[in-house]
C-alpha cells in the first residue's frame, strides 16, 4: 500500500517507520490569520460618558497612532449635552492624556482628532436620529465609505430606545454597499428574561453576524492566548482534562469598593450579574472548551456554548452548599481605613446584595467529569488582580512523599491582569550531595518576552468590529445560557423562602471563611493572585 504523503523512511535511534510531514497546501484561509478592519463611520452613543473618555478614543487614539487605524475612519459623537466639535475635541484632548496607553503625542492627536465630530441629541428623540442620519448620509458623500458602526455605551435601560429609533430612522442598514453594525455594552440583561427580550430587540434592528456583545476580558491579550497555549502546545493539550488537572480556580480580586457612587447600580445587581456572568463564565468556557473545528467566529462560540450548557445546574440545596455569598465590614486597605458594604454610599444599610461570591461549579461532559471549577470574585481584596489556575494532580507519592515539597502538584497560572503573562511550577532538585527537592516556577510575561506592552483590550476588540470578526464577542445562545446559570443562584438567594445567609469578611482580607472551607471540603485551597505560585506557606 502506498503511503498517503511519500514513503516513510526508518528512524534512525528505533528502526521505526517515521511518516513525512503533510505537505503545506496553498491555502490563503490558513495564511490570513486576521481579517482586515475596514474603514467606517463609527457613532458613539454616550459620547459624553466616563467609557468614552477613559476608553474607547484613547483606544481609537491608539490604533491611530500604531498605523493600525483603517484610513477614512470618522467618529461622530452622540450625547443630549450642548456642545460642538471644537469643545467635545477639547475634552477628549485632555482625558486623553492621562489615559493613553501609548502617551499622548500632540501632533499625531491633531491628525486624529480631525476625524471626530460631535452630534447634539436625545435618545428619545426621532428627530435627533433623523439629523444624525442626515450627517452620515454627507459624510458617506464626501468619503465614499457607507460602512457605519454604532457604539452604545449607554445606560441598558435606554439599549431598546436607540435600537428602535435606529431601525425607525433607517441607519440599521449601510449606505451605498456598505454595512452597518452595532456594539453593544454589558450588562446584557439582568437576568434571562431581560436578556432575551433584549435579544428580541437587537434581532429586529440588526443581524446576528452584525451584532457584537462586547465583553472587554475578551479582548485582553493572555484571555486570547488561552486557545494558543492549549491548542499549539503538545505538552499542554493531553493533560487538559479532569484525568490530569486536580482543580482549576478563576479568581478576579478588586481593591475598590463603591468609589465615584458606583454603589447606587451595584447595589441592583451584585458580584453574580455584574461580573461571574460574563467576564469570569467567559474565561471558564475558553479553558473548558473542546478544539474547534477552525478559528472562525461561530466554530470558537459553538464551543463555548457547549461549556455553558454542560454547566451542572444547581437547585435551591444545591447553591447552598456550593456557593458562598459575602459583604466586606470595615477593614483597612493599603494602610486607609475603608468602610464596609452597608456603610458605602448610596447602598442600602440592610442590603442583600453580594459583593463577594464565590462558587463551585462543575462541568458535565466527558473531558472535565468529576473536576471543580472554583469561580471567586470580591471587592474590598489585598490586590486587584485576575488570574486563572490550573493545578495538576500529584504523581504517585513513591519515591518523594516523606522529603518537603515531594509530594506538592504542578501548577499552571495564566493571569489575565495586571501582569499579563503565565507561570508554570515545577518541582527541582537542589544543587548539593544531598537529594532536596525545591519549587522553581517558569515564567513568561508579554511585557519582557516582546519588549512592548500588550494592547487594551477595546484597540483590539473595535478594530474586530470593523474587520467584521465576531470571535471575541458573545453570542446570543452563549449570553442566554450563562444567564441560565446565575438565574438558578440568584432565585436560590432572593426567591428563597430561606436562603443561605450572607458571610462576612473583613475588608483587606482574602475573604470569608465559608468559602476556604468550600475548597477544603474536596481537600483543596485558594492560591492567592499577585503571590509567587508557592502559596502554600502563606
Amino acid at each position: 500500500m502506498n503511503a498517503p504523503y511519500g514513503k516513510p523512511t526508518l528512524h534512525p535511534a528505533r528502526n521505526a517507520p517515521s511518516w513525512p510531514p503533510m505537505p503545506a497546501f496553498d491555502n490563503p484561509l490558513r495564511q490570513q490569520t486576521r481579517r482586515v478592519p475596514e474603514p467606517c463611520t463609527l457613532v458613539i452613543f454616550g459620547a459624553t460618558g466616563d467609557l468614552t473618555h477613559r476608553k474607547l478614543i484613547p483606544a481609537l487614539y491608539a490604533n491611530a497612532a500604531a498605523g493600525t487605524l483603517p484610513e477614512g475612519t470618522r467618529v461622530v459623537g452622540f450625547a443630549r449635552r450642548d456642545k460642538d466639535d471644537t469643545g467635545w475635541r477639547a475634552e477628549l484632548a485632555e482625558s486623553n492624556q492621562s489615559h493613553a496607553r501609548c502617551g499622548h503625542d500632540a501632533e499625531t492627536w491633531d491628525r486624529f482628532s480631525a476625524s471626530l465630530s460631535y452630534h447634539r441629541g436625545d435618545l428619545n428623540d426621532p428627530a435627533a436620529y433623523q439629523g444624525l442620519a442626515e450627517r452620515l448620509d454627507a459624510i458617506t458623500k464626501e468619503t465614499g465609505n457607507g460602512n457605519r458602526l454604532f457604539y452604545l455605551s449607554i445606560a441598558p435601560k435606554f439599549f431598546p430606545v436607540a435600537l428602535e429609533q435606529l431601525k425607525a430612522a433607517g441607519l440599521n442598514e449601510g449606505r451605498d454597499g456598505g454595512w452597518a453594525r452595532a456594539i453593544v455594552e454589558k450588562p446584557f440583561g439582568t437576568d434571562l428574561a431581560s436578556a432575551h427580550e433584549l435579544n428580541q430587540v437587537v434581532a429586529e434592528t440588526f443581524h446576528e453576524a452584525d451584532t457584537y456583545r462586547i465583553d472587554h476580558y475578551l479582548g485582553k491579550e493572555t484571555a486570547q492566548n488561552i486557545m494558543v497555549l492549549r491548542f499549539a502546545n503538545a505538552i499542554f493539550e493531553p493533560l487538559w482534562r479532569a484525568r490530569f488537572i486536580d482543580n482549576v480556580q478563576i479568581t478576579c480580586a478588586e481593591q475598590y469598593g463603591m468609589e465615584g457612587g458606583r454603589g447606587g447600580y451595584y447595589d441592583t445587581a451584585g458580584a453574580a450579574r455584574d461580573m461571574v456572568q460574563n467576564h469570569l463564565l467567559q474565561l471558564l468556557s475558553l479553558v473548558a472548551m473542546e478544539p474547534p473545528t477552525d478559528l472562525s467566529a461561530d466554530s470558537v462560540r459553538d464551543e463555548k456554548v457547549k461549556v455553558l450548557r454542560s454547566l451542572r445546574q444547581m437547585d435551591a440545596r444545591g447553591v447552598a452548599d456550593n456557593v458562598v455569598r459575602a459583604q466586606y465590614t470595615s477593614g483597612a486597605i493599603g494602610g486607609k481605613t475603608v468602610p464596609g458594604y452597608r456603610e458605602e454610599e448610596r447602598v442600602a444599610p440592610d442590603s442583600e446584595t453580594e459583593p463577594y461570591v464565590a462558587i463551585r461549579a462543575f462541568i458535565d461532559n466527558w473531558r472535565w467529569e468529576g473536576c471543580p471549577f472554583y469561580i471567586r470574585m470580591g471587592k474590598r481584596l489585598p490586590v486587584k488582580a485576575t488570574e486563572i489556575s490550573l493545578q495538576f494532580k500529584r504523581p504517585p507519592d513513591v519515591l518523594f512523599q516523606r522529603m518537603p515539597s515531594g509530594g506538592r502538584g504542578n501548577v499552571l497560572t495564566i493571569r489575565i491582569q495586571p501582569d499579563e503573562g503565565s507561570a508554570l511550577r515545577m518541582l527541582s532538585k537542589t544543587p548539593g550531595t544531598d537529594l532536596q527537592i525545591e519549587e522553581v516556577n517558569m515564567d513568561f510575561s508579554y511585557h519582557e518576552s516582546f519588549e512592548v506592552g500588550a494592547p487594551e483590550a477595546y484597540e483590539r476588540l473595535l478594530l474586530d468590529a470593523m474587520a467584521g470578526d465576531a470571535t471575541l464577542f458573545a453570542r446570543r445562545d452563549e449570553v442566554e445560557n450563562a444567564w441560565r446559570y446565575i438565574d438558578a443562584i440568584e432565585a436560590a438567594w432572593h426567591d428563597n423562602p430561606r436562603p443561605p445567609a450572607m458571610a462576612e469578611y473583613p475588608a483587606g482580607s482574602w475573604g470569608p471563611a465559608e468559602a476556604d472551607l468550600l475548597l477544603a471540603e474536596f481537600g483543596h485551597r485558594w492560591r492567592k493572585p499577585g503571590q509567587p505560585l508557592d502559596n502554600s506557606k502563606t
